[in-house]
């Protein structure tokens, strides 16, 4: 959007001239300001203790509100070509993130050279003050005006959503999780961390002379957990299976072990934890910049879905999103193109899922389909289609056509867009935790803090509905 700023001259500058110009301290400002000035005293993060009372503090950088005083003088009055002569700051109060200031400036007199005097100050919207000074600037000596809207855009990586999640299942009970071979220590440590968070209790299953190597090498203490001998990886998953049947566990987790190992002892008709629905992966991303949690599926686990089994995919992700707080979940079934065409498979498949949707046959979320990934999550890329939909440029779940397409796109948001992504394994008895070797501290406990919110809201629905 155009946002064309015009400046005063020097010679249609008068004493008594003001502007003001109101802004809402966020903590991404406060992060932004960190980076560039170099300034990063935790006093000013939002995530941060600084004085070791409890509370994160959150207090605005002086500099940075008298930053405000600048804007104006830039922007406003005299605007675009003002230069800075100098600049008196009296600190009179504090600003934090989330209050809302107003910078003003009023011009006092004109000099030689083109320069000019203002009062400035910056107050909270009661009129608190936090600020005041004078200016001194070199005004512009004709008009200039300038399009803001050529400036680059910013993105700061940084992942409030897994933060919430934790947040809401810190408190929850820590589900019994069966680990299985948490014989390396990316494995074991990424379990055992998720039991200090209180998310998992950990039940530890695999060669305890690997288990005991590991722990050693990253300093853990094993000896608030169980550890089951079990070195045959295949063994040690189909006795994970069994503690779940057995009501011994609530949770399975693997450790490392090949991945279709692991899976085969989970899908297999007999005794596995198969409950009739296909077993699918969801991926829970956290993309920096985006306002909600986009959760992806299928990239791990079925090659290449009919459209029965698109279904059960579509609502194991609708569930997993209801556990997680999202009220009425909206999926994109993601094609090439947003238009029906018969000689692409993918696009009848998602036109009929919408439909069953329509019909009842997928429950608890809004289906639409085909759509493209642009017109999927960008309003504006929807409009300029011409697509009518709830779910266009919202989508809050995007369900690829296959594997092949769902792993690519989750790969790229993680390498590309800076992701970070928690992974478990749906349909089955329990959650299945399914994380990489590549994930970091965040990723593990996101993937633990999602299993446990889906066992909670599992348990929930259980009880509602006898």
């Amino acid at each position: 959007m155009s946002r064309l700023m015009k400046n005063t001259p020097f010679d249609d500058l008068r004493p008594g001239l003001e502007a003001s110009q109101s802004h809402v301290c966020k903590a991404d400002d406060l992060y932004v300001f960190a980076y560039s000035s170099g300034n990063l005293n935790p006093m000013h993060l939002s995530s941060e203790d600084g004085d070791g009372d409890g509370v994160p503090e959150a207090v605005a950088p002086g500099m940075w509100v008298a930053s405000l005083i600048s804007a104006v003088l830039g922007c406003q009055l005299p605007g675009p070509g003002t230069l800075y002569h100098s600049q008196t700051l009296r600190f009179v109060g504090r600003a934090h993130a989330g209050d809302k200031l107003i910078a003003t400036v009023r011009l006092v007199s004109k000099g030689p050279d083109r320069q000019v005097t203002f009062d400035t100050w910056v107050n909270h919207a009661d009129g608190t003050p936090v600020v005041e000074g004078e200016a001194e600037v070199i005004a512009p000596d004709r008009s200039v005006s300038y399009d803001s809207s050529t400036m680059p855009g910013i993105t700061l990586r940084r992942h409030v959503h897994f933060d919430r999640l934790l947040d809401l299942a810190e408190p929850l009970p820590p589900i019994r999780t069966a680990v299985v071979a948490p014989e390396t220590p990316d494995s074991l440590g990424g379990a055992l961390l998720a039991a200090r968070h209180t998310l998992i209790d950990p039940i530890l299953i695999g060669d305890p002379v690997k288990i005991a190597a590991a722990a050693m090498e990253e300093g853990l203490d094993l000896a608030p957990y169980r550890i089951i001998n079990q070195p045959d990886h295949r063994q040690a998953a189909a006795q994970a299976v069994a503690m779940v049947h057995e009501g011994a566990a609530e949770a399975v987790m693997k450790g490392h072990l090949h991945t279709d190992v692991f899976l085969g002892q989970i899908v297999k008709r007999d005794g596995g934890l198969r409950i009739g629905r296909r077993l699918s992966h969801v991926f829970v991303m956290d993309v920096p910049g985006l306002d909600h949690l986009l959760l992806g599926t299928d990239a791990v686990i079925n090659i290449e879905p009919d459209l029965a089994i698109k279904a059960d995919i579509i609502q194991n992700a609708i569930d997993l999103a209801i556990s997680l707080g999202i009220a009425e979940p909206r999926v994109a079934v993601l094609s090439a193109v947003e238009m029906v065409n018969p000689a692409i498979r993918s696009t009848l498949d998602a036109a009929i899922l919408s439909k069953m949707a329509d019909r009842g046959q997928i429950r608890g979320g809004l289906v639409d389909g085909p759509l493209a990934m642009d017109n999927a999550i960008d309003l504006a890329a929807a409009a300029t289609k011409g697509i009518r939909s709830i779910v266009a440029g919202r989508a809050e779940i995007l369900m690829a056509p296959n594997m092949e397409t769902g792993n690519m796109l989750t790969k790229q948001l993680t390498y590309l867009a800076h992701a970070e992504a928690a992974g478990v394994v749906m349909g089955g008895k329990c959650p299945i935790i399914l994380g990489s070797r590549s994930d970091n501290e965040k990723a593990r406990l996101a993937s633990c803090a999602v299993a446990a919110l889906h066992a909670a809201g599992s348990a929930k629905s259980a009880r509602s509905s006898r």
